[in-house]
């Protein structure tokens, strides 16, 4: 693939309708965040208000003249017909779930991104050989069902689609009742045909982009990322007649498990780990009772798959260790582990291509959050586009903010890339 059908006169698209749509989406689900005094974004995965924006997106993709499907796991994708149906299409998207104190960015950005896409090649009166499709994956955060990249990965295979029914939530309902519920259990294929290329536009999430003074980024794979949940099993007692010594605190072992994870990411022995204990509940949960329990959520993101197999190794030992210590055992759940995603160099190249047409600065960089990309990579060539974030880049939280033009930006990269890789016909 190369950029060399991208037209003299860069594809521009129309920036108000772009930010009016994400600030209006912004609503669905928005709420008034107390600790920053800012309007979030609460939508998550296959709520009321995750089915209020869908149909709301499905309601763009119609006016911008796409034929939308929904799959079997509640991904929908709207196409554009290209010259030659034959040909797989070039798949451009993201997501519009999001986490329970979220931003307006965050997958919003290439989904809307994609439909304006497709409205500045209807503007242009461009047709293309390829057929171009905008698509949104069902449950990408992995907040509400425990698994991120949900539909991207069922439809990449990955993940089979009865496990992604099965899935629960906190309150024991199913990815399968709740798809039903909303009105997105679709009857398309949950296994899509293999797309020419798939390019997503994403805000950063991180302050590489910031720091180099640029707003377009060049995304060259995702890192390893592992999930797990740890369950500790201790011994409830009374607080004030247990002896010290006498003790199976599974709090105290939590708390250890906590620290040593920061000490790993400080020492360097395992390259850049990151590592995040983001959830952490203790039972009985009483003042006066030592903890019989503690379940808590392990987040270990690395750049080198075998860095973060020693991590794993060494942190599961850590925990073995702690029975001798402290009489408390242990089991461990797999929620979610992907290995290493390098991106395409030809799409990457084509996407380097359009931004210097454009006259836009770019860097290339890895990313340290998970994507849809990361999936739909193991099917077709895939890279991304990433966009500067403010505040140091900070996303999930509603502190996440990119500017208009920094949007616009993005997605007048992707539209020139799409473009090169759908291959344009003809220019009235």
């Amino acid at each position: 693939m190369t950029a060399s059908d991208t037209p003299r006169a860069p594809l521009r698209v129309d920036r108000e309708r772009l930010w009016q749509n994400l600030m209006r989406l912004k609503e669905i689900g928005g709420y008034d965040d107390g600790a920053t005094g800012l309007r979030g974004v609460r939508r998550l995965a296959l709520t009321d208000e995750d089915a209020q924006a869908r149909r709301l997106v499905v309601t763009w993709m119609e006016e911008a003249g796409l034929r939308v499907r929904v799959d079997r796991i509640g991904n929908v994708y709207g196409e554009r017909a290209g010259e030659d149906p034959a040909l797989p299409c070039v798949l451009v998207g993201s997501h519009i779930d999001t986490v329970a104190t979220g931003g307006a960015f965050d997958g919003t950005l290439g989904v809307l991104g994609g439909i304006e896409v497709v409205r500045a090649l209807d503007a242009a009166g461009i047709r293309t050989r390829r057929p171009v499709e905008v698509g949104f994956f069902t449950e990408e955060e992995g907040v509400r069902f425990g698994t991120d990249m949900l539909g991207s990965a069922v439809t990449a295979g990955r993940i089979d689609l009865a496990h992604a029914y099965a899935l629960t939530d906190a309150d024991g309902a199913t990815v399968r009742d709740e798809l039903v519920r909303i009105g997105f259990d679709g009857s398309a294929p949950e296994v899509r045909p293999v797309p020419h290329a798939y390019v997503e536009c994403h805000i950063e999430q991180g302050p590489i982009l910031a720091a180099a003074g640029v707003d377009i980024g060049i995304v060259t794979g995702v890192q390893a990322i592992s999930w797990q949940r740890l369950t500790l099993h201790g011994e409830a007692a009374h607080a004030g007649t247990t002896p010290i010594e006498a003790r199976a605190d599974a709090g105290l072992a939590a708390a250890e498990v906590v620290v040593e994870i920061r000490r790993m990411c400080d020492s360097g022995t395992f390259g850049r780990l990151r590592g995040t204990v983001g959830t952490l509940a203790l039972s009985p949960a009483q003042t006066n009772v030592i903890p019989a329990g503690a379940v808590l959520t392990v987040d270990l993101r690395n750049p080198d798959d075998a860095l973060m197999a020693a991590a794993e190794t060494h942190l599961g030992a850590f925990v073995d260790a702690l029975h001798d210590r402290h009489g408390v055992s242990a089991t461990w759940e797999r929620m979610a582990r992907t290995a290493v995603v390098p991106f395409d160099d030809s799409v990457q190249d084509v996407i380097a291509a359009s931004a210097d047409a454009l006259g836009l600065p770019y860097v290339r960089a890895m990313s340290g959050a998970g994507h849809d990309a990361q999936e739909i990579a193991a099917t077709c060539p895939t890279a991304m586009v990433f966009v500067a974030g403010e505040h140091g880049g900070i996303s999930h939280t509603p502190r996440e903010y990119s500017r208009p033009e920094a949007c616009g930006n993005g997605v007048d990269v992707l539209a020139n890339a799409v473009l090169a890789l759908a291959g344009p016909v003809v220019t009235a």
